[in-house]
Formats: C-alpha cells, sequence, structure tokens
C-alpha cells in the first residue's frame, strides 16, 4: 500500500523572533503512516535577521524539501498554497502624549469634515424649513429638531459601525471590519507574490 501524506498549509502563522519553524507550526498532516509525529517536528527554517517582519513559506519549495528528506512518500499538498510568517518583535509601550495628539487630530478632523458637510448642504436652512412646515413659525435656532437630529447622528454612526468601545451589538462585521479584511486580503496576497523563504534561501 502507497504511503501517503497529506499537508494543508496554514495561511498565517505568527512567531517569535529568531524562531526555529517546524512542520507542525506551519501545516497540518494526515495520512496512513505510523510516524507522522516524526514528520511534525522536521525542521523547515531558521527565522533570522533578514527576515525582518514578514516571510512567506511556498508549498511547493516545502514539497521539494520534504520529497528530499523521506523520498519513499508519497505527499499531497490540498489547501493553501503558501503560509505567511508574520514575526513578532519586542513590544513597545505606547507613547501617552502621542496616542494623546493622534486622538485630538482624529476628533478635530472627524468633527471639521461633519460641519463641512452640513455647511454644504445647508442643514441649518433644512432644520428652519422643516420648523416652519411643522409649526408655521420662522425660527432661526429650531433647537427642538437640532438636538435630536445631533443625537441621532451619534446614534447612527454607532449602530453603523457596529462597536461602543470594546461592545459589540452582534456578530455582524462593520463596514470598517468589512474594509480592513479585504485591505489585509491585499496586503497578503502582496507579500505572496514578492516574498518566498524556501526558494530564496535555498537558491543561496
Amino acid at each position: 500500500m502507497e504511503e501517503k501524506v497529506y499537508i494543508r498549509l496554514r495561511k498565517k502563522i505568527r512567531v517569535k523572533h529568531n524562531h526555529l519553524i517546524l512542520l507542525k507550526d506551519i501545516a497540518y498532516l494526515t495520512g496512513n503512516i505510523s510516524y507522522l509525529d516524526k514528520l511534525d517536528h522536521l525542521k523547515i527554517y531558521q527565522i533570522t535577521e533578514e527576515d525582518k517582519n514578514v516571510s512567506v513559506i511556498d508549498g511547493f519549495h516545502l514539497l521539494d524539501k520534504l520529497i528530499k528528506a523521506y523520498p519513499s512518500l508519497t505527499f499531497e499538498l490540498v489547501g493553501p498554497s503558501q503560509t505567511i510568517v508574520e514575526i513578532s518583535k519586542q513590544k513597545k509601550q505606547a507613547n501617552i502624549l502621542l496616542v494623546t495628539a493622534i486622538w485630538l487630530l482624529l476628533f478635530v478632523g472627524s468633527a471639521m469634515a461633519i460641519i463641512n458637510f452640513h455647511y454644504d448642504v445647508s442643514m441649518q436652512e433644512v432644520h428652519q424649513s422643516l420648523a416652519y412646515f411643522f409649526t408655521g413659525e420662522r425660527v432661526n435656532k429650531p433647537l427642538w429638531i437640532q438636538i435630536p437630529y445631533s443625537i441621532g447622528l451619534g446614534l447612527g454612526m454607532v449602530l453603523f459601525f457596529n462597536h461602543i468601545f470594546q461592545k459589540r451589538f452582534n456578530e455582524e462585521p462593520s463596514p470598517l471590519e468589512v474594509e480592513m479584511f479585504n485591505y489585509q486580503q491585499d496586503l497578503d496576497t502582496y507579500l505572496i507574490n514578492h516574498e518566498n523563504v524556501l526558494n530564496n534561501r535555498d537558491n543561496e
């Protein structure tokens, strides 16, 4: 009976600096051999200073390495054909002044964007027209419309983004999360097309 091993690569892993990557770190294995544990501990790649923040292990070159190590086995790759390796560096403590400055910048920028939008669409005149329509009186500052509108604007943004601080209202992703997911997908595709750990190192 043919001895066969099926390999499904993980799409992405995170490792520490100078980590020695084993096969079990980047792939799930199954097959009809009794020594899968031995394959699990096969050394695949040593993270070095040259790798910086991200590296990619290509499935084709991984198969080539496995076939050379175990020529009597048949390997079949299923699922993703690359594994992205994120190399985590030592985290630095957040600078409170920098965080505060960024928060203020975003706060003021968002406020200016909302104010300019309302000025462009003449929202004050719209509120005045609504007040005249409902009451028949001309009012320069119809607060009974403007205050609920302002509260509703804030609540609408909270519901739209599906977050209030760390709390989620439901499991549906927010538009921001969807955009971040799409950005991450594009970034992963770029990394896959421009990085190849085993190929580059084997050619040296």
